[in-house]
């Protein structure tokens, strides 16, 4: 039947090549003496953040960014994950939004806002006794738009989940096994990508962004974003989840829920759910002007 699309189940994982990326995770990190995780406590990170630990004990020190696009639930359930796996764990603040090119919010905004992190890393390292820096980008990221990856680069930040090998699939599978409660989670972002390029972030938009995702998983859904367009508020959630909107009773809570905070007009996206739709703009752009592929 024409309009439908099949959707090919993910490749099974092999036990033993996956124990041995794991190991080879292990000696990547014991390899480097001491390290600080950037830890946001989102899967990979909080993964990363425990192979470290296996792998050096007190020697890796997972480091929370104390800032206004994470929001604040995610920072506790990154301390409370730190405090039951024995991980040390150390918050320290970031000050992305001082700085006018983030808060312009233009296609490089992550780039502002790791080059941030990974100079307050830098500074702190003396302080905490790391004498490396590692973040929990995988093998599936490297096909996506992110900027971050180039400061990065820039300073030196080690990625030892893609030096192994490990893919988003692996790293929940891995997370599981070892009992950790993020395998399961939600893709995250931080709450600055919710507002289209080119409109202002400001610790105040993104307050109203963080209470209004969190009165909607409060709904109880799941997998979802909400971005901020002005005076209208437009809800992405994840297909499977989609027919609850659908009933008149939720779409009053939802409507409800939005005008509290402030805005006019709320809508729901047909196309739902997926990573990165604030790029699709990049993209088309991109195709105008002759430069995509």
């Amino acid at each position: 039947m024409s309009g439908l699309v099949t959707l090919s189940k993910p490749a099974p994982i092999d036990p033993a090549a996956l124990r041995a990326k794991e190991e080879k995770l292990f000696e990547i990190l014991r390899s480097l003496g001491s390290v600080l995780v950037a830890y946001s406590g989102g899967t990979d990170s909080a993964y990363l953040a425990w192979a470290a630990k296996q792998a050096l004990g007190d020697k890796a020190i997972a480091v929370t960014a104390d800032s206004p696009s994470i929001p604040e639930s995610h920072k506790k359930d990154a301390a409370d994950l730190a405090v039951e796996f024995g991980i040390r764990h150390e918050v320290i603040p970031t000050f992305e939004f001082d700085n006018p090119l983030y808060a312009a919010n233009s296609s490089d905004r992550c780039f502002h806002c790791k080059d941030e992190l990974f100079k307050r890393l830098e500074e702190e390292a003396p302080r905490l006794g790391g004498s490396a820096i590692v973040y929990g980008v995988n093998v599936d990221d490297l096909g996506d738009y992110r900027p971050g990856q180039g400061a990065a680069k820039i300073h030196q930040v080690k990625a030892p989940l893609v030096e192994a090998g490990l893919t988003k699939a692996e790293i929940r599978e891995l997370s599981r096994q070892a009992g950790l409660p993020t395998w399961d989670r939600p893709a995250a972002a931080c709450l600055s990508s919710r507002i289209p390029y080119g409109t202002e972030v400001t610790p105040e938009r993104i307050k109203t962004i963080e209470m209004a995702e969190e009165r909607v998983k409060a709904l109880g859904f799941r997998q979802f974003r909400v971005r901020y367009h002005g005076e209208l508020a437009r809800v992405e959630i994840e297909r499977s989840e989609m027919a609850r909107v659908f009933d008149l009773e939720m779409c009053d809570q939802l409507t409800a829920l939005f005008k509290d905070l402030g805005f006019t007009y709320v809508t729901l996206d047909l196309k739902g759910y997926r990573q990165g739709a604030m790029n699709e703009v990049l993209d088309r752009a991109s195709e105008q002007d002759g430069t995509g592929d």
